[in-house]
């Protein structure tokens, strides 16, 4: 067996799969560049459910300081609880923990995100640096970043989710899905609401209007809630109207439909504490690697969020990345290029399932019955 020579390896994307994929990689003693596109960090974000396969996932780096500290930091639920629009529980079912086994985790993203980078070596930050171009080239690839600079390496990572600017170079057929919905999140200081580890769906036949779960404290101590809302409808034609919409608060014509708990909680959420977006996902890809670039997280599979399992995912994306080099380079014939083989072969029948099995939970659970295909100007 021999010793792996340290790889050069960028990672285009610093959200949680591209944070901990660089984790992984550091770990292993190669040489990572984190290209952020953004001027800073984005710790920000409201709250998630993360399934046990995740907490799985992040025990499989090894760090179980990592997995402790994200324990620590949210809430295990405790109970599932989904009401119809007056209020009445529809049915309430607690979450079962098998013995032995991790459980499911509401948090804050913030506090996902606060974990990863304190374990990260800082210097393979680059923020308010993203790449517009690469060209495979030999053993290697060569990328261009947007202030001039050409960055050489061994492997280059698409993990700038779903609006990915490297997917489309590796899978050109790629294109966004709309789903149906606008959506609001937020998170809100509230101690008497949605308290000790519950999570809340409001529905009414097959649609799902809004949803709201325990994140436990904030950096201050006080309780926090996350929620959710979803609004029906087409999307307008131009982007500077759809960046438009996704400014106004939720309608108050539609904050009628639902219980007055939750939409006084939604009326106390402070403007900076909230965010929206259009709901997308994506269609299978053919593949994931092409050459020395490939794809994790959101930029390789994109999917709604029916089954929690998004992030997840994109860990479990690292781990497999993460062991393939490993197993290649300290193989005496072994290679980089046998390691990306090997990815895409174990991750693309697993992420179509995933993807599968969202598109079937949510034609069972939302209203939109025809994924609208969109262009690259999305």
């Amino acid at each position: 067996m021999r010793s792996p020579k340290p790889l050069e390896i960028g990672i285009a994307g610093a959200g949680s799969s591209g944070l901990f994929l660089a984790l992984l990689l550091q770990k292993q003693g190669h040489i990572v560049r984190l290209f952020e596109r953004a001027p800073k960090l984005r710790c920000d974000g409201c709250g998630l459910l993360i399934i046990p396969q995740g907490l799985k996932a992040i025990s499989a780096c090894g760090d179980q300081g990592l997995l402790s500290k994200l324990l620590d930091s949210g809430k295990e639920v405790s109970r599932y609880v989904i009401r119809n629009l007056r209020g009445a529980v529809i049915n309430s079912s607690p979450a079962e923990v098998l013995p032995g086994e991790l459980p499911a985790l509401l948090i804050h993203r913030k506090a996902i995100m606060d974990a990863l980078i304190s374990r990260l070596d800082p210097e393979c930050l680059m923020v308010g640096s993203h790449l517009i171009s690469w060209l495979n080239c030999g053993d290697g690839i060569e990328a261009l970043l947007a202030n001039g600079e050409t960055w050489h390496g061994d492997l280059l990572v698409g993990a700038d989710g779903i609006f990915s600017r490297v997917a489309p170079l590796v899978a050109p057929e790629r294109k966004l899905n709309y789903l149906g919905d606008r959506v609001w999140r937020g998170v809100v200081v509230d101690d008497s609401f949605c308290r000790d580890g519950e999570f809340f769906v409001y529905a009414r036949g097959r649609g799902v209007y809004a949803n709201a779960f325990d994140i436990g404290v904030n950096e201050s101590g006080e309780p926090i809630t996350h929620w959710g809302f979803f609004q029906e409808e087409p999307l307008p034609a131009t982007r500077a109207e759809q960046k438009r919409l996704l400014t106004e608060p939720v309608p108050g014509e539609a904050l009628a439909k639902i219980p007055d708990d939750i939409a006084k909680l939604i009326n106390s959420t402070s403007p900076e504490s909230v965010l929206a977006n259009w709901s997308f996902d994506i269609d299978p890809l053919p593949w994931l690697v092409k050459g020395r670039a490939v794809l994790i997280g959101d930029a390789a599979h994109a999917m709604s969020s029916s089954q929690a399992s998004g992030m997840t995912t994109g860990w479990e994306d690292g781990v497999v990345l993460a062991q393939e080099l490993e197993r290649c380079l300290t193989s005496d014939k072994g290679d980089v290029d046998q390691a990306l083989a090997a990815y895409n072969e174990l991750r693309l029948p697993e992420v179509h399932q995933r993807q599968a099995k969202s598109r079937e939970v949510s034609s069972k659970v939302g209203r939109q019955r025809k994924p609208q295909i969109l262009g690259d100007d999305i």
